[in-house]
């Protein structure tokens, strides 16, 4: 696995704005109590993911990570921050570079119902991207589209049927091909297995790592699942309201969690060694994004929580080697 980071998050942070409308301008200049509303989906996130990795994202849902995916993967431009494509700041590339950046970064979305356009058939799904890129020709089209489809398990002979026409885990294959057509090097996987039956998520998880293994793939994991990251990632990265509270290798963030989040989420985790122990869920509700708590984000549902944590962001720092956390406990 290599040291250099293929993608790099720099203090990333994500706002969306509802503006006032005529009315609400109105409404607001006559004293009523309206204003713009700002929801804070991510803040000031720094993450790095070196090639060959796979970094599993985690967090309850609400919690910011499938907008981080989504900047990531290029599909929204983050607020504030700078996001680097193996160095480079992917707002100063052009041209060439740029396109060839933006190919290389795919994403496979959560839902394979809502992903998929109902109007096109599969042959055009997979194969429409790397004809307009020209990583194809009108000549090979058929010819590269069946190797996509058949790498992500399919029959080709089934290409020219229109999405309604497949299962669930079916389409989910026909994103894993589109994904693949233009020869990503990293894919965002957001929640690719969520909507899916257990045991057809078994297989599209081997078929994940698989591919991993024979087109050195880089993955940024995104799930709620803990068991699915713990199976599949290197490293685990644990988000909360919109920031980073820890993340570590797989091994040490469930053998030794540190953060009172990540170990209320682990706590809520059935496992067979542990039959006997009561069953714990996070207490409370996560904030809105609307308006997040002051300090640190998770110090009202937090057992050890101070005055300290009301008012003062706790930084994200090293408690040991490769593990870091964001918690005044530490410290």
């Amino acid at each position: 696995m290599s040291e250099q980071p293929i993608i790099e998050l720099r203090g990333i942070t994500k706002r969306f704005e509802k503006k006032l409308d005529f009315a609400g301008k109105i409404a607001k200049r006559l004293g009523a109590p309206v204003r713009e509303e700002i929801v804070h989906a991510v803040d000031g996130v720094n993450l790095s993911i070196r090639k060959g990795e796979v970094v599993g994202l985690v967090g309850e849902s609400g919690c910011g990570k499938s907008t981080l995916g989504r900047v990531v993967a290029g599909i929204m431009p983050p607020s504030e921050g700078t996001v680097l494509w193996r160095g480079t700041d992917v707002n100063a590339l052009t041209g060439a570079a740029k396109k060839e950046a933006q190919l290389r970064a795919q994403m496979i979305f959560q839902d394979p119902y809502a992903s998929l356009n109902p109007r096109m058939k599969v042959q055009d799904i997979v194969g429409e991207a790397p004809l307009v890129h020209g990583i194809t020709t009108r000549g090979g089209f058929d010819e590269y589209v069946d190797e996509q489809i058949r790498r992500a398990g399919l029959d080709p002979a089934f290409k020219k049927r229109y999405p309604h026409q497949f299962s669930g885990g079916q389409r989910q294959r026909i994103g894993i091909a589109r994904a693949l057509a233009v020869k990503p090097e990293f894919i965002v996987c957001d929640e690719a297995v969520a909507a899916l039956d257990v045991s057809i998520q078994a297989q599209i998880l081997n078929l994940f790592m698989k591919l991993r293994a024979e087109l050195d793939l880089t993955y940024l994991f995104i799930s709620h699942d803990l068991g699915v990251v713990e199976h599949l990632s290197d490293r685990v990265v644990i988000m909360y309201l919109g920031r980073v509270v820890e993340q570590a290798p797989s091994e040490e963030v469930f053998a030794r969690p540190n953060h009172p989040y990540t170990s209320s989420l682990l706590s809520s985790v059935p496992r067979i060694e542990a039959r006997k122990r009561a069953f714990a869920v996070v207490q409370g509700e996560i904030p809105s994004p609307l308006n997040p708590p002051s300090g640190c984000h998770f110090h009202p549902r937090c057992p050890h929580a101070t005055e300290r944590c009301k008012v003062e962001v706790p930084k994200l720092r090293e408690i040991a080697p490769g593990h870091f956390s964001a918690c005044h406990l530490n410290g």
